[in-house]
């Protein structure tokens, strides 16, 4: 094929889960430490999701290859089993042998009982990895859940790994799978590539194989991007067919024309087509505006103000208005909620700009979204992108900045007041909080890892502790000090620095550096 024609040693864009090709993005690094960390810590669930394409199985072979000699994995492909055969498939992948006469869910689970314990005995760990878990049906996870019961006194024994696509998040979160989702230790959403790593993640391939960084053209990858939209396969997929059809019609390098070419034949969404933004729950946070955008226009934000408080222009707030007025005004979208979330923060981008929270990372700006309670919004104490819905579906995209007695203050081209109980009868749960990691840290911290940010966290937690070697290692105590501040802040206590418990950390012992949503009677 192309290869000798472009003097590669081998394709560089195959879409095969292949170890050796692996960008570590800083999305990819964080999930597969969370998958490590699942191996490492032991008992429970772990679970991995993203978007199709977004490199999830690629993950889980790089763990695969990483795996120690006292850790015995069954890794499921094929979820499409009921519990019966998926017990049966892991005594397979265990080499567990059992009696197909006497094929029963107790026999089974005994089986495999018995296993755990002698492999425990012997001080090797148990894994179950399952690929597709968004496929599982909720007997089947119940009984995945009771496999968890397998214990001694001291410890679980076996480790349970889902990994899925984005619908997984909402079978997780079924009332009949309440018992499960309480046991979920780790949990790590893989976001799609921003467009500089788009470039890098080219530039990577093609030097693995041995090939020149100036085969695609910067207005090819330009259009990769817009084309792909930072997905990983569809990124793979375009390049392999433009360089397919270089080497067709005789080119040394790859135009943007190709490109546009081969997504045509791939029949993927021209680049002049306006993408409309997603709703929040469905994956804006991974670029629902980059197609309209490039990374360097945001250069020149301020995002490290020296007094963050809100520097809006103050407008005495309208009389209590009515949502469904709200919903009438047209044009404010969650772009645009996003770049009035900014302004509180003194981050304002140029107007000719639509904010995104890929593009943001580059800047130390994350976005912490989630789902639940007004109790949870006024925990984090943070001005508050909240996705409204009225009966005929529609959504609407607006920022608590605080609540005045019975009424709520939202931030939608102005300061509006509406009254508390018709915000919650059309706010649908979802919430977006732009928050940023101390010292440009990453926005997920591991038990054991190291990082500067460990520093500033004994500050914080011990600042008794002044003599401790390996201070920016996050130690056994330190965790134990993390995981006493999770549980009186009513957090999921597993030791883990996330974005939530970052914030809650940061509103504890710096608050003035922050902007706050202010309550009053």
């Amino acid at each position: 094929m192309y290869t000798q024609y472009f003097n590669l040693s081998a394709r560089p864009f195959s879409i095969s889960p292949d170890p050796a090709f692996l960008y570590k993005s800083i999305w990819h690094q964080e999930g597969l430490a969370h998958l490590q960390y699942g191996i490492e810590v032991g008992g429970g669930f772990v679970v991995l999701t993203g978007e199709v394409g977004t490199g999830k199985t690629l993950l889980c072979q790089c763990l695969l290859q990483q795996l120690p000699d006292s850790v015995d994995l069954a890794f499921i492909l094929n979820p499409r089993l009921d519990a019966l055969e998926l017990l049966a498939s892991i005594c397979d992948e265990l080499a567990i042998s059992y009696l197909p006469e006497r094929h029963s869910l107790k026999y089974l689970v005994d089986l495999l009982n018995k296993y755990l314990l002698e492999s425990h005995a012997k001080g090797r760990k148990a894994v179950v990895m399952i690929d597709e878990a968004q496929n599982l049906s909720l007997e089947v996870l119940e009984q995945i859940r009771l496999l968890t019961n397998l214990e001694t006194s001291q410890e679980k024994l076996l480790q349970i790994i889902l990994v899925g696509q984005p619908e997984l998040q909402e079978l997780l979160k079924s009332p009949a799978l309440r018992q499960l989702n309480q046991r979920i230790t780790a949990r790590y959403h893989l976001q799609a590539l921003n467009e500089t790593e788009t470039v890098r993640y080219i530039q990577f391939r093609l030097s693995h194989c041995g090939g020149n960084s100036t085969l695609f053209k910067a207005g090819a990858i330009k259009k990769i991007y817009k084309f792909s939209k930072g997905i990983p396969r569809l990124i793979n997929k375009l390049c392999d067919r433009a360089l397919l059809g270089a080497y067709t019609l005789g080119f040394k390098q790859i135009t943007p024309k190709m490109i546009e070419q081969a997504a045509e034949e791939m029949l993927m969404t021209p680049p002049n087509v306006k993408v409309r933004p997603y709703p929040l729950m469905t994956g804006l946070l991974i670029g629902s505006v980059l197609v309209l955008i490039g990374f360097n226009q945001f250069k020149g934000i301020d995002l490290n103000p020296a007094i963050p408080s809100p520097q809006l222009e103050k407008s005495t707030p309208t009389p209590t208005i009515s949502l469904n007025n709200l919903f009438l005004q047209t044009g404010h979208t969650f772009s645009d909620a996003l770049g009035d979330a900014l302004r509180y923060t003194h981050a304002q981008a140029p107007e000719s700009v639509i904010p995104d929270c890929n593009n943001l990372l580059g800047y130390g700006v994350h976005c912490f979204l989630d789902k639940g309670q007004l109790k949870d919004v006024l925990a984090l104490k943070r001005p508050t992108i909240l996705e409204l819905e009225n009966p005929l579906k529609q959504k609407k995209f607006v920022v608590l900045t605080a609540l005045r007695g019975k009424n709520a203050v939202l931030y939608d081209n102005a300061e509006q007041e509406v009254t508390l109980i018709e915000l919650l009868r059309y706010w649908n749960g979802y919430f977006l909080v732009l928050w940023q990691p101390p010292e440009s840290n990453p926005p997920t911290l591991m038990p054991y890892q190291k990082a500067p940010v460990v520093s500033w966290l004994r500050t914080q937690l011990t600042p008794e502790d002044l003599r401790v070697d390996n201070r920016d290692l996050f130690d056994k105590a330190l965790v134990e000090k993390v995981t006493l501040f999770q549980q009186q802040h009513d957090v999921i206590a597993d030791g883990i620095l996330g974005a939530r418990t970052f914030i809650l950390l940061q509103n504890q012992f710096q608050a003035a550096q922050y902007p706050q949503l202010t309550i009053s009677d």
